[in-house]
C-alpha cells in the first residue's frame, strides 16, 4: 500500500472551504475503510467524513479549528512502520525517500459527495514540486507586495503561510491572522507588536474596537447575498386578511401545528396551479421542478441564517408537515441536516411577522425563482364592500421575484390567489 493523502472534501456544490470541527482519529490509530475520521464544518452543517483508504493515521496536517480549501492535503495514512515514518516527515517538512514516491489518491468524502479527484486545482501534490501557497498568505503577500517566489514555506509539505510572507516583510502578522492553534509565544508576541505599531489609542473610557472573522455559515450567506445582486428582481406586495387564519390557528396550535406550516402548506397549494412561480432560471431557460419544495429561512444561534427544505410540502397533511418542520430546524440548529435538506427548495419563504415586524423585502436566494416575505398579523381598521367600517386581522407579504423567468402578472395572481385561500378557504389547508 503507498501512502494515502486525505483531502478536503467538497461536501455541497457552493463549498470552496472547510473548517476542521475535530477529528474523530489521532495519529497512531487504524483506519478502516468506511470509518470517520473527522467532522468538517461545510457552509450550513457539520458533517462526518470517512476514509476511502485503510491504514494507520501517520499525521494530520491541519489541526482543528483550521479552515481548509476544498482538495487540500489535511492527513496521511500509511500502512508499514516506513511508510509510517516517511509520512511523518512529509508532514514536518522532511525530504521524502526518493523511491517511496506514492500516487496521490482522495482518501476521505462523505457517503453523499464525490471524492475529490488528483486533478482538483486546491489538491496538494506532495510531489509536484510547485510552489503551495495558504490563502492567508496569498493575500498578505499581495497586501505587502512580497513575492510568494522567493519564499521557502514553513508549513506544513513546505506551504508558505502567513507568518512567512510577514517575517519575509519585516512586518508584525495581522491580528486577525493570529491562528487560534498558535501558542501562547507567538499570540503574545504578536499582540505585542500589534500595540507598538497602533499610533491612535481610544481615548479613556472607550473601548477597543474588535473584528469579529465571519464563520463558516455567514461567509456562504455573504456569498449568496453577492451573487443575488446580478438577478434583475422584481417586488409585489399585498395585504390579506388573517381573521380565519386566526381562528383555525388557534385550533390547531395544541395539537403541535405552527403557522410556518400553515403558511407554507398554503404556499404550497398555490404553487400548483402556478408552477411558473416555483421554476428557476439556467442558461437555457427556465427549470421547472416535479417537487414543491419550500424553504424556510431560519436563524443560527451563532450568526447567519439557513434554509431547511420541507419537501413536496403540498403532499403531505398539516400535522406530518409540522412535525417534519420542528425536526428541521432541531436538527438544522444543531448543524446536523444533509445538503439536500437545506439546498433543494423551490420556493422560500421568510417569516420575520414572528418578531413584529410589519412588512419588509426579502433577497432572492441563488437558484430559486421567487421568495415570500411575511409580516406580523395586526388589527386595522378597514372599509367594508357595503361602506361599512369593521376591525380585521392583517398581514403584509411581499414577494421578491427573478423578472427573467417571472413576471409582474404571475407573481399579482399567485398572490390574489394565495390571499383568497387563507381569507375564504383556509379550513382546507388541513385536508
Amino acid at each position: 500500500m503507498a501512502i494515502r493523502e486525505v483531502f478536503m472534501p467538497a461536501l455541497s456544490s457552493t463549498m470552496t472551504e472547510g473548517k476542521i470541527v475535530s477529528w474523530t482519529k489521532s495519529p497512531g490509530d487504524r483506519v478502516e475503510k468506511g470509518d470517520t475520521v473527522l467532522v468538517v464544518e461545510s457552509d450550513k452543517a457539520d458533517m462526518d467524513v470517512e476514509s476511502f483508504a485503510e491504514g494507520t493515521l501517520a499525521i494530520i496536517l491541519s489541526e482543528a479549528g483550521e479552515s481548509v480549501p476544498v482538495g487540500q492535503t489535511i492527513a496521511l495514512i500509511a500502512e508499514t512502520a516506513a511508510e509510517i515514518e516517511e509520512a511523518k516527515q512529509r508532514g514536518s517538512g522532511g525530504a521524502p525517500k526518493a523511491a517511496a514516491t506514492a500516487p496521490v489518491a482522495a482518501a476521505a468524502t462523505t457517503a453523499a459527495t464525490p471524492a475529490p479527484t488528483a486533478t482538483a486545482p486546491a489538491t496538494v501534490t506532495l510531489t509536484s514540486g510547485r510552489l503551495i501557497a495558504s490563502p492567508r498568505a496569498k493575500k498578505l503577500a499581495k497586501d505587502l507586495g512580497v513575492s510568494l517566489d522567493s519564499l521557502k514555506g514553513s508549513g506544513p509539505n513546505g506551504r508558505v503561510v502567513a507568518t512567512d510572507v510577514a517575517n519575509a516583510a519585516g512586518k508584525p502578522l495581522p491580528t486577525n491572522m493570529v491562528s487560534p492553534s498558535a501558542t501562547p509565544a507567538v499570540a503574545a508576541a504578536t499582540a505585542t507588536s500589534a500595540v507598538v505599531v497602533q499610533t491612535a489609542p481610544p481615548p479613556a473610557g472607550v473601548p477597543m474596537a474588535k473584528l469579529t472573522p465571519f464563520n463558516t455559515l455567514q461567509q456562504a450567506v455573504n456569498r449568496n447575498m453577492v451573487a443575488s445582486l446580478a438577478v434583475p428582481t422584481f417586488r409585489t406586495g399585498y395585504t390579506i386578511d388573517t381573521s380565519n387564519l386566526d381562528v383555525l390557528y388557534k385550533q390547531l396550535k395544541a395539537k403541535g401545528v405552527t403557522m410556518t406550516a400553515l403558511l407554507a402548506k398554503a404556499a404550497a397549494m398555490t404553487l400548483k396551479k402556478y408552477p411558473m412561480v416555483n421554476a428557476s432560471y439556467t442558461d437555457g431557460g427556465s427549470q421547472s421542478h416535479g417537487a414543491i419544495n419550500i424553504a424556510v429561512a431560519v436563524a443560527m444561534p451563532d450568526g447567519g441564517l439557513i434554509t431547511p427544505v420541507l419537501a413536496n410540502a403540498d403532499q403531505m397533511d398539516i400535522y406530518s408537515l409540522s412535525r417534519a418542520w420542528k425536526d428541521l430546524v432541531d436538527r438544522a440548529r444543531a448543524k446536523q441536516l444533509q445538503p439536500a435538506e437545506y439546498s433543494s427548495g423551490t420556493f422560500t419563504i421568510s417569516n420575520l411577522g414572528m418578531f413584529g415586524v410589519d412588512k419588509f423585502d426579502a433577497i432572492l436566494p441563488p437558484g430559486t425563482g421567487a421568495i415570500l416575505a411575511i409580516g406580523a398579523s395586526r388589527p386595522a381598521v378597514v372599509a367594508t364592500q357595503d361602506g361599512a367600517i369593521a376591525v380585521r386581522s392583517q398581514m403584509q407579504v411581499n414577494m421578491t421575484a427573478d423578472h427573467r423567468i417571472i413576471y409582474g402578472a404571475d407573481a399579482a395572481a399567485f398572490l390574489q390567489d394565495m390571499s383568497k385561500l387563507l381569507e375564504t378557504d383556509a379550513n382546507s389547508l388541513t385536508m
